[in-house]
């Protein structure tokens, strides 16, 4: 059916005026995210550190040869993989069990739902130094526990083991960022129909098969998508660590984030940096897509 050419004019100045309301922040868009990739994309391909020369020499694709012999950054980039594989897997699962009692009806569940959701909305540098005392050797609250327990004869230098520093931050990060898990998928929860669970139950169906054979297929789009925001702040992780030990020790929890950091802020070597940013960016960009594809295929597959 043919629109008239009233109703086609009405659309598209509507449409117009849109575009003209989203043209500030599109703008504000580009000039925040958008530039500052280009400038470092365009900066890649220069030498430029501020110790030897002052203005950027083209280098073609030295800085990116250099990277793929430069020891630190793939043990960088180990440290962080590990810590988003761990940090992401733990939250994911302690989340859904705190969005599953969440969801429950019980006295108190609005304050509950409140004091859950603290440790979300509480500053990072905060929650890094609370935890760098809890982990202290000579008076943290983890040694005393552990030695009132009989677990350990003497206090344990966690932040200072190699072994043990990486478990650290990974714990502090799980303390603070499960909240965010549970709340986005506590919003999934309460999306589903109670009618779903009592016509389950009438078909003689367990609480444990109901969760297997409707909660979790039904929750599973809004597990990825939580999985996804986390992936990507996991990986970017750089406050924590560094408040909590600065990338040590012996670069044991050193970041991508934290190595682009020295390399930039410590060494001045602006062109290596920014090509660590492009090559880091790249990656999470390509994760960040092959997960949303996952995700556009799971709603096609549920549609």
């Amino acid at each position: 059916m043919l629109k008239s050419p009233g109703k086609l004019n009405l659309q598209q100045q509507e449409q117009r005026t849109g575009w003209l309301l989203l043209a500030p922040a599109l703008l504000l868009l580009l000039l925040v995210y958008v530039y500052p990739i280009l400038r470092s994309f365009w900066l890649s391909f220069y030498s430029q550190n501020l110790g030897t020369e002052l203005k950027p020499l083209f280098a073609g694709l030295d800085n990116y040869q250099r990277m793929a012999i430069d020891g630190r950054f793939w043990e960088s980039l180990a440290n962080t993989s590990f810590f988003t594989l761990v940090s992401v897997t733990l939250e994911l699962g302690l989340g859904l069990g705190m969005a599953l009692v969440l969801n429950q009806a019980f006295r108190g569940r609005g304050v509950v739902r409140t004091v859950a959701l603290l440790p979300w909305a509480l500053p990072t540098a905060l929650i890094a130094t609370t935890w760098t005392w809890i982990f202290n050797d000579q008076f943290g609250v983890w040694n005393d526990l552990l030695q009132r327990l009989g677990l350990i004869q003497t206090g344990v230098n966690w932040l200072g083991d190699p072994g043990w520093a990486i478990w650290t931050v990974i714990a502090a990060d799980v303390w603070k960022t499960t909240p965010f898990i549970a709340i986005l998928l506590l919003a999934g929860l309460q999306s589903i129909s109670a009618d779903f669970y009592e016509a389950h139950a009438l078909d003689g169906a367990s609480p444990i098969q109901s969760f297997f054979q409707i909660t979790l297929p039904l929750l599973l789009p809004q597990i990825v998508i939580a999985a996804l925001f986390r992936f990507a702040q996991a990986f970017g992780i750089f406050d924590l660590v560094q408040v909590m030990t600065g990338g040590g020790p012996g670069g044991a929890t050193e970041t991508v984030s934290i190595y682009i950091y020295a390399t930039i802020m410590r060494y001045l070597d602006f062109g290596y940096g920014a090509a660590l940013v492009v090559v880091t960016f790249a990656g999470l960009g390509l994760a960040v897509l092959l997960g949303a594809w996952s995700l556009s295929q799971l709603r096609r597959g549920a549609s």
